[in-house]
């Protein structure tokens, strides 16, 4: 009887221990999955920043923005006492990220000087495609084929609101050529997928503010010989640089620091597919105060994606 007491006391241990990992588990995914529909509130307000920011070259913007976010983001390290410094073996990797994320940033910048708003994010968030391919190549993580059903109706949801507007042909007189527009828009969601990648990866080898602080400090100085090339070449009006700066704090400092700590307990996907309500936020505000209406496709496109997104989270 004493023997058997002490078995169903073990049993009873590993039960209650398992629980409370499942409930661990279930509390990181639920805070990771918080801040990243935190972080679209902020990455939707770019849109509206990037084109208040004319008459500065897309190269500038990414660069400033970058800068801005590096110098924040080294702050709020310094002020919770993280560790900012890495070592000379792994600078390498971090030029490499930098890299990437300069990429990013300047594609996705540039196309919107020859797309419209709706094209550039629908095309930007094809990314989820790119982390599931990623996730699974680099970090052995796979999804359930059910959820992989779920990404493709979310893609399929961003295709619409791009696919179905087609202007192609040629460039209209004062430059606007979409097809230009929509393939830099295409590479920034490859880069975009690389990034989130990146992100996941280092999680359990640096603090989150000494991850970020180094990825968009490196990335701005990949951008600054570009960046002076175009200086001094244009006005700077007070509004442009308020919204330069506001870009640098706001979708970037706050929004991809946040993206980047969901990073560290959500699987990317997931992450990234939330992170696709960018569009949805981004159209809605590009309404208000740009005036960029969006069509009846591109509404169809918000609703099949949050389908989809809805599908693999549940």
């Amino acid at each position: 009887m004493k023997a058997r007491s002490t078995d169903n006391t073990t049993e009873h241990e590993n039960t209650s221990g398992s629980s409370g990992q499942d409930l661990t588990n279930a509390s990181t995914q639920r805070t990771g999955l918080l801040y990243v529909v935190v972080a679209v509130l902020f990455f939707a307000t770019s849109p509206v920043f990037i084109r208040w920011s004319q008459p500065f070259h897309a190269v500038e913007i990414a660069f400033w923005r970058l800068a801005i976010a590096a110098l924040l983001v080294t702050v709020l390290g310094w002020l919770t006492h993280q560790s900012m410094r890495i070592n000379r073996q792994q600078l390498p990797r971090f030029i490499g990220y930098g890299l990437v994320t300069a990429l990013h940033f300047f594609f996705y910048i540039a196309s919107l000087n020859y797309t419209t708003t709706a094209h550039s994010l629908a095309l930007t968030y094809t990314s989820p495609i790119f982390v599931t391919l990623f996730s699974w190549l680099f970090l052995r993580e796979t999804l359930p084929v059910r959820k992989l059903f779920g990404i493709l109706i979310a893609v399929v949801g961003v295709a619409i609101m791009a696919g179905f507007e087609p202007h192609y042909t040629s460039c209209t007189l004062n430059g606007q050529c979409m097809i230009l527009g929509d393939g830099l828009a295409l590479l920034s969601g490859l880069c975009y997928g690389i990034y989130s990648i990146m992100g996941r990866s280092e999680r359990a080898r640096h603090p989150l503010f000494r991850y970020t602080s180094h990825v968009y400090g490196l990335a701005a100085l990949w951008l600054l010989p570009i960046t002076l090339f175009f200086a001094f070449k244009h006005p700077y009006p007070l509004p442009a640089l308020g919204a330069i700066a506001a870009l640098g704090i706001f979708p970037l400092g706050l929004g991809h620091t946040l993206y980047n700590a969901a990073l560290r307990k959500v699987h990317a996907t997931y992450a990234n597919l939330i992170a696709t309500q960018e569009v949805t936020m981004g159209i809605a505000l590009s309404v208000i105060f740009l005036h960029d209406i969006p069509s009846l496709s591109t509404i169809i496109g918000v609703l099949i994606t949050l389908g989809g997104i809805i599908s693999v989270l549940l």
